[in-house]
């Protein structure tokens, strides 16, 4: 099973608001669910995937190991608590979530454990997340660029991480854009609605569809039914070249996931 394009995100969803999210998700044909163990939420994705009705088989299921746990003698550990919780015996990808911080623990390190749990079964895929070039440049050749399923960052049109996309496409490797709504700041911009009101479509389906034809998987998350499904149906959208064009004038370098203990030095 190949990651699906479309994808749910979990991040800051909690209790019964992420089962209830999940489980209409999947019930309006979301089949990539995304989480992570710094959410605090895989028991509920987990609980909500197996109430779903949906074969296990059919959903592609993310998560990412936290900072806490990069060590060699933490990281399976940690992901066979995960997998409890989720109440599966693997995960589709299994992401480092940040790189370690200062370097606490060495890349090669928590690459080499990352690789061994995928050669275990405990995961069918590997990747990670908020990695720039240069420590993308030392993961690959640590593990090889083939074992790279993706890197998931924050794109979005006010922060398209150019310079990190060109690198990544020049490698052949994949890139997962998260916050692709920019935390809804999509829905106010003249651009987007100008767009948006010609397709007669929303805002968030314009920047959904802009990222999908530059051939990124997104995980936008909602709480609604309705959004949900609007969220969706953005894979129906065509934009053309002068809309995408357009677009792309809106960068502006606003990252908004940008802790500065985790900062990884920033392309």
């Amino acid at each position: 099973m190949r990651m699906p394009q479309f994808g749910l995100g979990t991040f800051r969803l909690k209790d019964q608001q992420v089962i209830d999210s999940v489980l209409t998700g999947l019930d309006v044909g979301y089949r990539h669910i995304d989480t992570a163990q710094i959410y605090g939420n895989e028991a509920e994705v987990g609980k909500a995937i197996a109430e779903s009705g949906v074969p296990r088989d059919a959903i592609y299921v993310t998560t990412k190991i936290w900072t806490d746990n990069l060590g060699r003698d933490a990281l399976r550990p940690s992901l066979e608590a995960s997998l409890e919780k989720l109440r599966t015996d693997k995960v589709d990808l299994l992401l480092i979530h940040w790189p370690s911080p200062k370097q606490a623990v060495p890349l090669p390190e928590y690459m080499e454990a990352l690789a061994a749990v995928r050669e275990a079964g405990l995961t069918r895929e590997i990747g990670v997340s908020n990695f720039p070039i240069a420590l993308l440049k030392q993961a690959i050749d640590v593990v090889g660029k083939d074992a790279i399923a993706t890197n998931q960052v924050e794109v979005h049109p006010f922060l398209q991480n150019r310079k990190l996309a060109a690198f990544m496409r020049e490698q052949g490797l994949h890139l997962t854009a998260y916050m692709p709504l920019a935390y809804g700041k999509v829905m106010d911009d003249i651009v987007l609605k100008r767009i948006a009101a010609d397709h007669q479509a929303t805002p968030a389906q314009v920047s959904l569809a802009w990222l999908m034809q530059q051939g990124y998987a997104v995980i936008p998350s909602s709480t609604r039914r309705a959004n949900l499904e609007a969220n969706l149906a953005a894979a129906r959208l065509t934009l053309s070249a002068a809309e995408m064009d357009a677009i792309a004038t809106l960068d502006r370098g606003e990252r908004l996931a940008n802790p500065e203990s985790l900062n990884p030095g920033w392309d």
